[in-house]
């Protein structure tokens, strides 16, 4: 272990020095296929041509300014978000984090601007990650993550997955929105319900409060759609995007409906390096290659494709799998072994993986994965699987 690092990793012992589409290679010269993706976030796989040459291009040129200045780049990229999207404006920040932190502040600032401060509590969902801060811990109340960080940051209500009744019950006046993924990832690859998304949309309405989606991992085309969101056709009034939005370069964005985002006037947030011109046209590549036509509708097949070889698998293996389950790209298997054994077991056989809540090995696969690395991955699955079953 090198101790010169916060040991707030259980690292596995390989080191990764060259990345190409959809393979990594370790300093020993061996190749992986790449199923965990950075986390969801090499949507465009490693070292994308298009990414590389705008990054090179912007580095040639500038890197950062500050906001203090009008920055092109960031109203570049805005203009794409947001013509794709509900949203009418954007922030930009660094991370996951900091975009569901500018939301959390732009629920409260909203309602404070609207006259009804006492509106300031989030109502969020059982099994829910939303990130690290102090906040967002409270947000996603999960006992693993709490331990050792003092008291709960007060603001925050929860009830369980997919039970509308409790939500009802939990919206209070002091209720400032309700925060969901539509997907929930690191919870263990839980779609919401059928109807789920209408049916907080309605709720929220009905309260006068709003409805704040988490698609930093589920979004930029994870699921097949530029956003999970628009499956249900639901939007929110505020979004929390990153992870793939810049295809592995730290860029976060907050994006709000007009009547929301102008609650957040001069001075009430802010960050440093949010939105430089090198984070900028690291997102703009990105976004270039989605919003291509074909693109999303290829995710959408190789998903189909997916996850019908992986039922194969769950069907001939039960002892191993349980049960496939998550939308487009964002795929767990439900384990009825540890889960870590057969991450594990991938990982010496070439094939990343990534943990997940419920004892659930998640596949994240690079957005421009294709059929033959499918095949791949399902292959030494199912070897995985024939060993383990012993």
């Amino acid at each position: 272990m090198n101790t010169l690092l916060y040991p707030t990793y259980a690292r596995y012992d390989v080191a990764f020095e060259r990345g190409e589409g959809a393979y990594l290679f370790d300093t020993d010269g061996r190749r992986y296929l790449d199923f965990a993706a950075g986390i969801a976030v090499n949507a465009l796989g490693h070292c994308h041509p298009r990414m590389v040459q705008a990054v090179k291009r912007q580095a040639e040129r500038l890197w950062h300014v500050s906001n203090l200045y009008r920055i092109p780049e960031q109203e570049r990229v805005a203009a794409k978000l947001t013509a794709n999207s509900f949203a009418d404006a954007v922030f930009f920040c660094n991370s996951g984090a900091e975009a569901v932190e500018t939301g959390l502040k732009t629920v409260r600032r909203f309602h404070h601007e609207e006259g009804n401060p006492r509106r300031w509590r989030v109502v969020t969902v059982e099994g829910a990650f939303h990130g690290r801060t102090l906040a967002e811990l409270a947000a996603g109340r999960q006992e693993k993550h709490l331990v050792g960080f003092g008291p709960l940051v007060d603001g925050f209500d929860q009830v369980p997955f997919g039970d509308l009744e409790a939500m009802k019950r939990a919206v209070t006046d002091e209720t400032a929105a309700i925060l969901v993924e539509p997907v929930q990832g690191e919870g263990g690859v839980h779609p919401m319900p059928p109807g789920y998304l209408k049916a907080l949309r309605g709720i929220a309405d009905a309260a006068g409060i709003l409805l704040f989606y988490d698609e930093v991992q589920t979004g930029m085309g994870r699921t097949g759609k530029l956003f999970a969101h628009q499956w249900d056709d639901v939007v929110p009034d505020v979004m929390a995007v990153a992870k793939a939005l810049a295809g592995g370069f730290p860029v976060g964005a907050c994006l709000a409906s007009a009547k929301v985002a102008c609650a957040m006037t001069s001075g009430s947030h802010g960050s440093t390096f949010g939105g430089n011109p090198l984070a900028m046209a690291a997102a703009g590549a990105v976004l270039d290659v989605m919003l291509e036509d074909g693109f999303l509708a290829n995710v959408q097949r190789l998903a189909g494709l997916m996850s019908q070889k992986l039922s194969f698998v769950a069907d001939a293996y039960p002892e191993i799998v349980e049960e496939v389950r998550g939308l487009g790209l964002l795929v767990g298997l439900k384990c009825t072994v540890p889960a870590g054994d057969v991450i594990d077991a991938l990982r010496d056989d070439g094939l990343l993986a990534v943990a997940a809540a419920d004892n659930v090995v998640r596949f994240l696969p690079p957005l421009i994965v294709d059929e033959d690395q499918v095949d791949d991955a399902v292959r030494i699955l199912e070897v995985v699987c024939e060993r383990l079953r012993g």
